[in-house]
């Protein structure tokens, strides 16, 4: 288990059963960078994944 993993397994016991719009979600990803501006190429790189996800020519 990688140590995110802690983060991730709380995120999914404490709001598992909620529905996000990715607007919503976008937002929340603007709000960290604002209060934690290190993070920012990997919040990039997590919402530039998250968007290409489906996407064919990426595999």
């Amino acid at each position: 288990m990688y140590f995110t993993d802690r983060g991730i397994e709380e995120l999914a016991e404490r709001r598992g059963q909620e529905s996000v719009t990715f607007d919503w979600l976008a937002e929340r990803l603007r709000d960290f960078v604002d209060l934690n501006p290190e993070f920012e190429t990997a919040t990039e790189r997590l919402a530039t994944w998250l968007a290409r996800l489906d996407d064919e020519d990426d595999e």
